[in-house]
């Protein structure tokens, strides 16, 4: 590998690792369909998501998704299930792209991947968890969509502008650092909230 693709592969592993905390099925489908229709050559154990197959169960989940995605509160259902998916696919799609090199660069890939979907994916439960305890719905759309814009933009930098990648994710990745407590003091003040709500709730005599 020359140094530019080295670069290119790096960023790839990157992004599939990051945007899998976010949208898994959405990176499934846009790296196997990047792959189909011949506009870059995947690494060779990503190859396998440009099956028809793959692309069509990857379609199909990207189509629940998106509706999911859109109801208050089962967004949020759907996140905390995902944590146990999200996570290691983002380990093993960046491990994927150094599937042809030594086992240092595929563990370390898997390792940093694993990190960056962690990342994302707390950084965004959160987020829709405290957007959802708003009083309408119609926050948790723009957030949706914005998601979706960040995973396909995310995307592209990485394959065709891999230095502007790591300049986002490196902002992405500061974002993350600063949210983090602050999600994790209003999640406690709400479920405090919630617990002193029932507690008061229960101890009321009845009428």
């Amino acid at each position: 590998m020359d140094h530019v693709d080295t670069w290119q592969l790096v960023a790839l592993a990157a992004a599939l690792g990051w945007a899998s905390g976010i949208r898994l099925y959405a990176v499934l489908f846009i790296t196997g369909a990047i792959g189909f229709a011949g506009w870059y050559e995947l690494p060779e154990h990503l190859r396998i998501l440009s099956h028809p197959m793959v692309l069509a169960a990857s379609g199909f989940m990207v189509i629940a998704k998106f509706f999911a995605d859109k109801v208050p509160g089962f967004d949020s259902l759907w996140d905390a299930v995902h944590t146990f998916v999200r996570i290691p696919a983002g380990a093993a799609l960046a491990a994927s792209v150094f599937g042809d090199s030594p086992p240092a660069w595929t563990l370390t890939a898997a390792i940093l991947g694993g990190t960056l979907a962690a990342g994302s994916h707390f950084t965004k439960s959160g987020a829709r968890l405290l957007i959802n305890t708003s009083p309408e719905p119609f926050s948790n759309w723009p957030a949706s969509f914005g998601e979706d814009m960040l995973v396909g933009v995310l995307m592209y930098l990485a394959l065709a502008h891999p230095i502007g990648f790591f300049i986002v994710l490196a902002l992405l990745i500061a974002l993350a650092i600063w949210m983090l407590p602050r999600l994790v003091r209003a999640l406690r003040a709400m479920i405090e909230k919630i617990r002193r709500w029932f507690g008061a709730a229960v101890g009321r005599p009845d009428p």
